[in-house]
């Protein structure tokens, strides 16, 4: 089996993570040799400390290793470190699995997801099939973000989904193996190949579309990107961010994530087509709200102040001449 590290960035989820790595103890299938690397983005809560008191308890110190680092960098940056202590502690690395805190794995999940990942060369990342805590399958296996995939999005139009179907980011689950263009970094397999050719994560991206970003760049450079249902892990989405939580304002570095890998992918000129595109969208489901006719009045799951934190963080964002964020890209 080739050598495998897993990857779990924490900030202030220490109980989380000892319920992850709990269910990567209780696998039989787990591969052998397998390390996992915990770094904690300086939670300055006792994190730390509680983690290795829990190695040192449940006696895998043989194969987790807790490391501090200095600042909350984001997840790109936490993964990017946890890589480099990986590779010291490992030489012969070949894969990494870059695994939420919030996620627990089912029975054979990882070895699946190995298996799936050299099972042809040109195979460069695998993403697995995610649960929610009620069992029910979550969308795991995306396309990218464009114009037209946010008016499809932001109008939720049954008529004009069917018609941009092929734009939609986030298609319905397949239950087959199949190619896609980016799977959820909640866990994802990595070939460090991939990492050796494109680069790191890109900092840039404090938390969320980085690993878009990332599939992204490894696409264009060759690899292909596979979703491999048989993998199965279990996704408490939102625990660690409180993103998910109902009626609650979503975090700037959300919308700073998605204005960045826009302009990435798609230019300047793209962002505000999109942008154009999520506002067309929005005012018709608005207007089909006030008549009436659908688009589930009242829904909780929409963050407050949607509009004006996307559409005028955008705006504020090209006054600065900043649409990049104060941090750059990585350039590989």
């Amino acid at each position: 089996m080739h050598p495998t590290a897993i990857l779990i960035v924490n900030y202030r989820t220490a109980d989380l993570v000892v319920r992850c790595l709990a269910s990567i103890a209780a696998d039989p299938t787990a591969p052998a040799g397998l390390q996992a690397i915990v770094v904690d983005n300086d939670s300055r809560d006792g994190s730390v400390e509680r983690l290795d008191a829990q190695v040192r308890a449940r006696g895998w110190g043989s194969w987790v290793s807790v490391h501090a680092l200095p600042k909350n960098g984001g997840f790109a940056y936490g993964n990017n470190r946890a890589l480099e202590r990986a590779r010291d502690r490992m030489p012969g690395l070949r894969n990494v699995v870059l695994l939420n805190p919030d996620t627990e794995v089912r029975p054979a999940a990882l070895a699946t997801l190995l298996a799936a990942l050299h099972a042809e060369p040109s195979i460069g990342i695998v993403g697995a099939s995610i649960e929610n805590e009620h069992g029910a399958v979550e969308v795991s296996a995306h396309r990218w973000p464009s114009p037209l995939g946010e008016l499809e999005g932001a109008a939720r139009f049954g008529p004009l989904s069917r018609w941009l179907a092929e734009h939609a980011v986030s298609p319905p689950p397949r239950q087959e193996p199949h190619d896609c263009e980016w799977v959820s970094g909640a866990c994802m397999a990595v070939k460090t190949d991939v990492f050796d050719r494109i680069g790191p994560m890109d900092e840039g991206y404090f938390l969320y579309f980085e690993e878009v970003d990332f599939c992204r760049r490894a696409v264009l450079a060759g690899w292909r990107c596979r979703f491999e249902p048989r993998a199965r892990i279990v996704h408490l989405e939102g625990a660690a961010t409180g993103i998910r939580t109902q009626r609650v304002r979503r975090p700037g570095y959300w919308y700073d994530s998605r204005r960045r890998f826009l302009v990435k992918a798609h230019g300047v000129g793209g962002l505000a087509m999109a942008d154009l595109a999520w506002a067309l969208g929005r005012a018709s489901l608005v207007v089909r709200r006030a008549l009436g006719l659908g688009g589930r009045a009242g829904r909780t799951d929409e963050p407050r102040r949607w509009a004006l934190d996307l559409l005028g963080g955008d705006l504020r964002a090209a006054l600065r001449r900043d649409l990049m964020g104060a941090r750059r890209a990585v350039t590989r």
